[in-house]
């Protein structure tokens, strides 16, 4: 068992962009664990845990404050309770009802927290944590945890175990049917076909979220990085005028970041509740030709 940390002396880009272990033990899983140890606590880790804490803590709260206490105040939001409630009210009505339906009550609490849970972590991200920590208590804490494919695929393979498991709860027969919906002599075919589609349902959701939340950082991260060299190659004046420009680029990429943070959460939100309604609302032949 071991602890540790970064030191930040590695000169690689990715050095405040990649997971660092901040606790380990021994254990060997085979391909899981090539360095024969897994991860029990890390800066994603914590960043995860930090998320949870905050949305349990100040959530409800926000939710809660009304613009008065009659009857009627009760029930008008007031400064931050307007913006979730009209967030909360946007993913039910825009997003869920369409791909739900009939179902949307059953599962947009499921939705509301993934997106809040994701947005939260993506924004953690965007804060300069990693560079600050390491300096302040020889601790590498921060980064983005959604720039994790660990995470990411964490996160994808809940929704997977939802889609499934309230397919087969709630459609039944009628979700085993949508695996084969050609003729019977078709199912070796087409069986395979969507079991794989699904695998790639899941790989999709996990995906999409780190590559976009990894790209922005990286990008960032070495766009800073041509100022260190521009100094060491040509002097302090070649560094300051390279400087400029950089500095410029990255107020932009991090002003986009800010837009990808609540967009990817969207994303994941959306293509979630799709997910979904695809394996619970069925509709029959019948009811399609009436609609």
């Amino acid at each position: 068992m071991s602890f540790g940390f970064a030191s930040g002396s590695s000169g690689s880009p990715l050095d405040h962009v990649v997971q660092h272990p901040l606790h380990t033990k021994e254990m060997d899983l085979g391909i899981l664990t090539p360095k024969g140890e897994i991860t029990l606590l890390s800066d994603h880790i914590v960043m995860l845990i930090v998320a949870g804490l905050l949305l349990m803590l100040f959530l409800p709260r926000l939710v809660r404050k009304r613009q008065g206490t009659d009857e009627v105040g009760r029930l008008v939001p007031s400064g931050s309770g307007n913006l979730i409630e009209t967030i909360c009210e946007y993913l039910r009505k825009e997003v869920a009802e369409p791909n739900l339906g009939p179902y949307t009550d059953r599962f947009i609490k499921y939705l509301w927290t993934v997106f809040f849970f994701v947005l939260t972590v993506n924004v953690l991200g965007l804060l300069p944590l990693g560079v600050l920590t390491p300096w302040l208590f020889g601790l590498h804490i921060g980064g983005t945890a959604t720039a994790n494919i660990w995470v990411t695929s964490a996160l994808a393979i809940l929704s997977l175990v939802l889609w499934v498991y309230n397919g087969l709860r709630i459609g039944g027969r009628d979700y085993l049917a949508h695996f084969n919906p050609g003729p019977w002599w078709l199912a070796p075919l087409l069986v395979p076909l969507e079991l794989i589609g699904l695998v790639a349902k899941t790989f999709s959701l996990a995906v999409r979220l780190f590559a976009n939340m990894m790209a922005g950082h990286v990008l960032l991260t070495v766009m800073l990085g041509f100022i260190f060299s521009a100094a060491s190659a040509l002097g302090v004046a070649g560094g300051l005028g390279v400087a400029v420009p950089v500095v410029l680029g990255s107020v932009a990429i991090n002003l986009l970041e800010v837009f990808v943070a609540f967009l990817q959460a969207f994303i994941f939100t959306f293509l979630t509740a799709l997910f979904l309604g695809m394996s619970v609302v069925f509709h029959h032949d019948d009811e399609a030709h009436a609609h």
